[in-house]
């Protein structure tokens, strides 16, 4: 299998991967900090991937997008999965304070997001196989004050997916959308964990199961999907009095 992997430092990433690799894997690596994709290629190696390229770039570089996915399907001769995997926890408050920090967020969780799934997209459906794997957040599902900057993005990027995933059905490409709740990563290091937060490697299982079976939504852990529902039917009348 050749993966194409866009955010390689993430540890939900890293989870997902490992059990790709023992299967001789191929990866393209792709992330901003240099030294943490190497030393997660070197794991991927001893655990048995039969290749392992690595690319250091800022995917908030759009114009370099197109370059981006011609290197990767150069490189592996072909790709089978592109997962995305790459994403910043807004800052609410100085999204609120910053018309310029909301506009880079929405660049980075969004607009970059899905130039790389256009590109992507129309390698695929010409290929007529293959998967687009792409981390969202149940953040998406709904607008809460706590995050609405970081949850609209998701929540556009969701509605883009669907999109997507509608028209490469006929392509026989999949179309992924991952929901995580809560996970415990760098990127939630300033929030107080509870009940809700999960382990890395669960979520990591759980997508690649997702990916092998070819699921088109993926809440993990699956509660959220309970959750999130039960979120969507509160009226908006009492929902905009709610401290969420």
């Amino acid at each position: 299998m050749k993966l194409l992997v866009l955010g390689a430092t993430s540890v939900i990433a890293q989870e997902t991967l490992k059990p790709f690799a023992k299967e001789h894997a191929d990866f393209f690596l792709v992330g901003r900090n240099k030294e943490r994709p190497s030393a997660f290629a070197s794991d991927l190696r001893a655990r048995g991937a039969n290749k392992v390229e690595e690319f250091p770039l800022n995917l908030d570089t759009v114009e370099t997008h197109q370059y981006l996915v011609e290197l990767a399907v150069k490189n592996l001769d072909g790709l089978d999965l592109a997962f995305i995997a790459y994403g910043t926890l807004s800052d609410q408050s100085l999204c609120q304070a910053s018309v310029e920090t909301t506009i880079k967020e929405f660049n980075t969780n969004f607009i970059s997001t899905i130039s790389l799934l256009t590109h992507l997209a129309n390698y695929f459906e010409k290929e007529r196989k293959g998967c687009i794997a792409v981390i969202s957040s149940v953040a998406g599902d709904r607008g809460r004050k706590s995050n609405y900057v970081y949850g609209a993005a998701k929540g556009a990027l969701n509605i883009f997916l669907q999109g997507l995933r509608n028209r490469l059905t006929e392509s026989d490409v999949n179309v992924l959308t991952i929901k995580p709740g809560f996970v415990d990563t760098p990127m939630t290091r300033n929030i107080p964990k509870n009940n809700l937060f999960a382990q890395p490697k669960v979520v990591g299982d759980k997508i690649y199961q997702a990916i092998k079976t070819r699921q088109d939504v993926l809440y993990v852990p699956g509660f959220w999907r309970i959750i999130m529902f039960a979120i969507r039917l509160i009226p908006e009348q009492i929902f905009k009095k709610l401290s969420l």
